[in-house]
């Protein structure tokens, strides 16, 4: 049985997240999902100098973002990551962001591609992604 691999990173918005209108710039969010991603990939023993051993670069492709509240200077949040499995040559993940009231703050998809050092796509997923995947998928 296969199953779902989602962490919780605690972030806290700094003084230089924020724009002129003294709320957290649009960009900065995806800046969040990447901080939830590098903490699932050390969680979960897949980091991207890992990776990067292998003989493997993961660029991100595809960046979905849906806005659904402000965050301001100070405010905490949870980035919550999860996986999403596919059998292509990819890594998918979802984010959901939530403020201190639980309130659902933000959320989006990325999509990364294998390419070997040479940025050169891979077409088939690696051998030792699949074997990851193996390992911690099945439970």
């Amino acid at each position: 049985m296969k199953r779902t691999l989602t962490t919780t990173k605690t972030v806290e918005v700094c003084f230089s997240d924020v724009d002129s209108l003294q709320i957290v710039w649009h960009g900065r969010y995806v800046k969040f999902f990447e901080d939830g991603r590098e903490f699932f990939n050390k969680q979960y023993g897949i980091g991207y100098l890992d990776i990067l051993d292998e003989g493997y670069v993961v660029p991100v492709v595809e960046v979905n973002v849906k806005y659904n509240k402000v965050l301001r200077y100070g405010d905490v949040v949870e980035v919550e990551t999860t996986f999403e499995d596919t059998d292509a040559a990819k890594i998918n993940f979802s984010y959901e962001i939530f403020n201190s009231d639980r309130e659902l703050v933000c959320s989006g998809k990325t999509c990364q591609v294998f390419t070997d050092k040479a940025m050169k796509l891979v077409m088939v997923q690696p051998r030792f992604f699949k074997q990851w995947r193996k390992n911690v998928l099945v439970s």
